[in-house]
């Protein structure tokens, strides 16, 4: 009945969202994040402790103003991916402008496949979305909702343009089959992970990250390129692509770990650039231990 109940609020805010403009519907989604920034007292504790511990040069009130954009942001992600559903293609690629894409070109001339990474920051929902009407489809790592209703309309707007989304279950083998065919896989990489994961610095603390993107990088060659969905006036979008991080050069037993240590190191100078566009409010840091070292991919 709980997840029937969200469900119909969702498509209520569906339909209204249908009427408006992108700009309102963005300025919407700023009032909403700002309210819930009063009202979730439970995540607005973490976010201003994860602050504290990132930026502890800033003031008290620095981190509070920083807290309030990232719950503004938030809104205003959540109210514009609904918005999506009932945009064509066609007006969704309007919005979408593009740097770097010189670089996924050059990737792709390499024929084994691309890997491309960001974190849960700016609209990363957006990437994969507005990537596939520009450039061609990719497939997208992510864990199913827990209400089946919410699940199965977000996989409509992540699949609309063509990407596919491959879920935990046999997903290296999948992604293995996508590089094998050329194609592009996008990982997020800032989740706190309990297996298969490497311990990092990211804003000087150690955080337990997943090991897959760098060790299938190791394994098959292909190039891993940091990728970013900024904001931009009258709802508008810039997609980001950086140049490709280079490898180890050398094979050893802490190649993943350096490998991700490297990915890590550029969301984290995109965070530090933008901390409200970055999801304070997840426990990212959880463990004072690393876990032992990750066998190197074969």
């Amino acid at each position: 009945m709980r997840y029937y109940l969200e469900f119909t609020l969702v498509r209520m805010v569906s339909g209204c969202l249908r009427l408006m403009p992108i700009t309102m519907v963005r300025a919407c989604g700023g009032g909403l994040g700002v309210l819930a920034a009063f009202v979730d007292r439970f995540h607005r504790r973490i976010a201003l402790e994860n602050l504290a511990q990132a930026f502890p040069s800033r003031s008290p009130a620095e981190r509070r103003r920083v807290l309030r954009a990232m719950f503004a942001h938030f809104g205003r992600l959540l109210l514009e991916l609904i918005k999506f559903e009932a945009l064509s293609d066609e007006e969704i690629a309007a919005r979408v402008d593009i740097e770097g894409e010189e670089h996924v070109r050059q990737a792709y001339r390499q024929r084994r496949g691309v890997l491309f990474f960001t974190g849960h920051f700016g609209y990363w929902e957006m990437l994969a979305i507005g990537f596939s009407l520009r450039v061609e489809p990719v497939a997208v790592l992510a864990r199913p909702l827990d209400n089946p209703h919410l699940h199965a309309m977000l996989e409509r707007i992540r699949t609309r343009s063509g990407n596919t989304v491959i879920y935990r279950q046999g997903a290296i083998r999948k992604v293995l089959r996508e590089l094998e065919a050329n194609h592009g896989v996008a990982f997020l990489i800032d989740q706190h992970m309990h297996t298969d994961a490497v311990h990092v610095d990211f804003f000087d603390r150690p955080a337990a990250t997943t090991s897959a993107l760098a060790a299938l990088a190791l394994r098959t060659g292909a190039p891993v390129i940091p990728t970013f969905a900024l904001p931009l006036p009258r709802g508008r979008y810039r997609l980001v692509f950086e140049r490709p991080v280079p490898p180890p050069r050398e094979r050893g037993p802490d190649a993943i770990r350096e490998f991700t240590q490297r990915c890590t190191d550029v969301l984290e100078m995109y965070v530090r650039r933008d901390p409200h566009l970055w999801l304070w409010m997840h426990r990212r840091w959880r463990d004072d231990e690393p876990p032992p070292p990750v066998e190197q991919a074969s």
